[in-house]
Formats: structure tokens, C-alpha cells, sequence
């Protein structure tokens, strides 16, 4: 037997698995770690234990519970948050912890010196992205200002992925999908770095080399095989950002097909025929060359689930929490009986782009219970889910098949506030590993023993939910909208 080995170094968690050549899963593993938040707007994970630590851990225990010789795995393809900026030194040593991505705002000065120098048409047509707290290129500015000692000591810029894959096989790799997020630093026209736009940010020698997902980056070495159990020699991918892998999971490969994932954060990924120039959606070319991905993603979302279960659900067992929050919701109608929630507790990312927009309940009265509440939560993210699906239609983008992936697909309560606030159909695939799983495929691909057309096969679609129509969710989306633009600068001011 043959297998791939794939690993996901999500917001909290980090998730392995290995697959033979059929795409049936052998073993899967997993190991926890914190998302540090040392002050408002900053979002931080430690390189050396929250990456490369949770990588090593969950291979050894991948190997061991799948009882195979390391030799047995052929190729190894990593994914991870993204986009980070993490500085390392010239001996390969992390400067400070990585800074995570949309969800830290540390570099809103930078963004907007940025935008006003050079311009945000040029920006765009250039780099295909607005300038915005998910923007790499800031934030390598704002190491510069600010950290200018942690600066002068930079000889990379790595990502989450970059890192572990240098840890792998000593090489200093990046694939193009993460690559457009260095904005302005990254011409999308021409596939390459570029550095006329923003030549304070950083020098050709600070970045990895560029590569496709599927080309092989290196191969594990001495120093790398001893501390993970890996075979000397295994062949590594260049890898990608989680999300991207978690959409080849679940059959994302033409035109029209849009990944909608759960997790932490929503985060969209829909495949175009061209370019889609809209400062309000990302894009990047996708993994592979002459494909065009056009992304959103919010700030918060299952992170909210997470917050809200710890303030307002501490008398549940953790096992059953959501569980029984989810049963309090039902009991409640939907519209939530007239609460509103926006869900920007980080700001948000798309479409609105605003660091600075806050989370908020509007609409409390007496009559208002945890279940009130709870469901008013889901709604206010199924809303902010409508608003960018409404963009890409704006856009002009054909949603063909919307197919949703990750931890919250078990929450159906909120799958279906989706399909109905967006109206659309949703499509979940019998597997649901994950990222993980997109990678352990990714690295068949690269040894050339699968083609993309084989993910059906490894993952058919299994279940369907159903869009229905509900005047309530009409009428409170159009609020919702409002609700935003009518306080958007006292948030401003709370932020100031």
C-alpha cells in the first residue's frame, strides 16, 4: 500500500490524515492550539509550537495509528492559515509570533498610506485586490515602522505553509494562490513579485520562491525525518492556505463551482472563466496554471458560536452545548423575533472591508431568551454570508454549485439560515474531513497518480439543503444592511 499524507494547520486546530490511492482514509489525527489575541485587533500563533509543533505531533501520531512504514508515504502536501507574515532570520529562526490573517488589523495605518499613495484603481488592476487587513503587504510594512529591529534582522518573509514546508525540506517556497495576497507586492498579470508599487515594503531576497500547489517544492530532510518519523527523501508539495485545499476536497474544479466553508470564519472560494476585477470580492490565480479564483470571507463566524457558548452557555457540558443551544433556537421563529445581531466582533472582511466595524445585539427587550439570542447570532451571520453573495452576483459571478465543507455543516440550523437568507442550494459530499483530505489528494496529483477530475470519485456529494423563502428573512436582511450603515461611524468613533 501507497499513501499521501495530508496536513491542515487551522485557526485552533491542527488536522492530519492519510489516504491510499482510492482516497479511502486510513488514519486521522489532531491536536488543539490557541489563537492569541495580545490586544484588540491582533490575531497571533506561535510558528514553533502552533505549527511546526502541532505538524509533528500529529504525523508521529498518524503513523503510529495507522501502523505503516514511514517509507510507505509517498508525497506529503501541507496547508495552513493564510494569509500570515511571519519574519525569520537568516538562520531560519521565527522574530516574533506569526501574524494571522483578515482577523488582525494591526496594519489599517499602512493599508490606508498605501491606498493613498499609490492609488486604489492601480491597486486593483495590478494586484487584484483592494488593499485590506487581509493584505500581507501592510503588515510587512508595518513590521518595518514599528518593529524595526525585528526588521532589520528579516532575511524571509514566510507564510504559515512557507514555514512548514522550509521546515520540511529547507526551501524557501510560496504558491501563487497565497502569493496574490502580498498586495502590492504581487502582479497578478504577470504571475510574479513586483516591487515598483511598493518598493519600501520589502527586497526580492526577503520572499520565497514562487510555485503552483502541485509542484514539488523539496524533499524531507535528515534534520526534518528525525523529528517527524518521516521517510528521508519523501517528496513535499509547495502546499496552499487551508481554505483552498478544503475546496479541492470537496470537488471545486470548474467555473461556476463555489466552496462555502464553515469554520472559524466563512471563508468563499468560486471558480471564474476570467479575471473577476471587484475591489469588494479577492482574487488569486488557483492552484493550478491558467484558473481563476475569485474569494470572500468574513471575520468572524464560527468563532462567534464559540464566544457565545462561553459567555452566555456556561451551565451546559461542553459535549452538548451547542447541541442544546441549537434546540433552544428552534423554538424560536425565524426573524428572532425582531433581534438583529451584526456579526463584525473583528471587523469585517468582505464586502465591506472595515477594521473597525463592531459587533453588536439590536432590538433587546424583556421578552428576549438565550435561544432569542443564540438564533438572532446565526441569522446575523447567514446575513453577513447573503451580503457577499449578493456581491458576487453583482458581480457578475455564475454560481452553478455551492458546495459546503467544514465543522459547521453540522450545525443544520445554520446551513439552512444560509440557504435561505442567500437562496441557494447547498451540496455537502460524503467526507468532510476537510482541508487535510485536500491536501493528502493534492499530493497524489503532484506524483502524477491522480488528475483533478478523480476528487468525484474520492468524495461524491451526499446530501443536499434545500433553499426556502421567508418574508421574515427578507424584511430583517434589508435591517441588517441598514443597521450597519447607520452606525458604522459611531463604531469608527468607539474605535478611535
Amino acid at each position: 500500500m501507497s499513501y499521501t499524507l495530508g496536513i491542515d494547520i487551522g485557526t485552533f486546530e491542527t488536522k492530519g490524515v492519510l489516504v491510499d490511492a482510492a482516497g479511502v482514509v486510513i488514519a486521522t489525527a489532531r491536536h488543539r492550539h490557541e489563537m492569541i489575541v495580545p490586544q484588540p485587533g491582533w490575531a497571533e500563533h506561535r510558528p514553533l509550537e502552533d505549527w511546526w509543533g502541532d505538524f509533528v505531533k500529529v504525523t508521529k501520531e498518524l503513523i503510529a495509528n495507522a501502523g505503516c512504514a514511514s517509507e510507505q508515504i509517498k508525497a506529503i502536501a501541507c496547508s495552513a492559515i493564510g494569509p500570515c507574515m511571519l519574519p525569520v532570520d537568516a538562520n531560519d529562526a521565527p522574530l516574533m509570533n506569526g501574524v494571522l490573517y483578515g482577523v488582525d488589523t494591526r496594519a489599517i495605518a499602512q493599508v490606508e498610506a498605501l491606498t493613498a499613495r499609490i492609488g486604489e484603481d492601480l491597486i486593483l488592476e495590478r494586484c487584484g485586490n483592494a488593499l485590506t487587513s487581509q493584505s500581507v503587504g501592510p503588515k510587512i510594512l508595518w513590521l518595518k515602522e514599528k518593529r524595526p529591529d525585528l526588521y532589520a534582522k528579516t532575511a524571509k518573509i514566510l507564510t504559515s505553509t512557507s514555514f512548514l514546508v522550509q521546515r520540511l525540506t529547507g526551501e524557501y517556497v510560496i504558491d501563487h494562490y497565497t502569493a496574490a495576497n502580498f498586495s502590492p507586492i504581487y502582479d497578478v498579470g504577470t504571475q510574479d513579485w513586483c516591487f515598483d508599487l511598493g518598493p519600501e515594503i520589502a527586497t526580492p531576497e526577503m520572499l520565497p520562491r514562487l510555485l503552483w500547489s502541485s509542484e514539488i517544492a523539496g524533499y524531507v530532510t535528515k534534520e526534518a525525518a528525525e523529528a517527524t518519523g518521516l521517510a528521508i527523501g519523501t517528496p513535499v508539495t509547495a502546499g496552499t492556505i487551508d481554505a483552498a485545499a478544503e475546496a479541492l476536497s470537496v470537488g471545486v474544479e470548474s467555473p461556476g463551482d463555489m466552496m462555502m466553508m464553515y469554520g472559524s470564519t466563512i471563508f468563499i472560494i468560486t471558480l471564474t472563466q476570467d479575471r473577476v476585477r471587484d475591489g469588494r470580492l479577492w482574487y488569486a490565480p488557483w492552484l493550478f496554471p491558467g484558473q481563476h479564483a475569485s474569494m470572500a470571507g468574513s471575520a468572524t463566524s464560527g468563532t462567534l458560536t464559540h464566544w457565545f457558548r462561553d459567555q452566555f452557555a456556561r451551565d451546559l457540558p461542553l459535549d452538548t452545548a451547542f447541541t442544546t443551544l441549537a434546540s433552544e433556537a428552534d423554538k424560536v421563529p425565524q426573524g428572532s423575533e425582531g433581534l438583529l445581531f451584526l456579526p463584525y466582533f473583528s471587523g469585517e472582511r468582505t464586502p465591506i472591508h472595515d477594521p473597525q466595524a463592531k459587533g453588536a445585539f439590536f432590538g433587546l427587550n424583556l421578552t428576549h431568551t438565550r435561544g432569542t439570542m443564540y438564533r438572532a447570532l446565526i441569522e446575523g451571520i447567514a446575513f453577513g454570508t447573503a451580503h457577499v453573495v449578493e456581491t458576487y452576483r453583482e458581480a457578475g459571478v455564475g454560481l452553478d454549485r455551492i458546495l459546503a465543507v467544514g465543522g459547521g455543516t453540522k450545525n443544520l440550523l445554520w446551513m439552512q439560515a444560509i440557504s435561505d437568507t442567500s437562496q441557494v442550494d447547498q451540496f455537502v459530499c460524503e467526507k468532510t474531513v476537510g482541508a487535510s483530505y485536500g491536501d493528502a489528494f493534492l499530493a497524489r496529483v503532484a506524483l502524477g497518480e491522480a488528475e483533478l477530475a478523480d476528487i468525484g470519485h474520492w468524495n461524491p456529494i451526499a446530501t443536499q439543503i434545500t433553499a426556502a423563502e421567508d418574508p421574515a428573512y427578507e424584511k430583517n436582511y434589508a435591517l441588517f444592511r441598514r443597521l450597519y450603515e447607520q452606525t458604522k461611524d459611531i463604531a469608527k468613533e468607539l474605535s478611535s
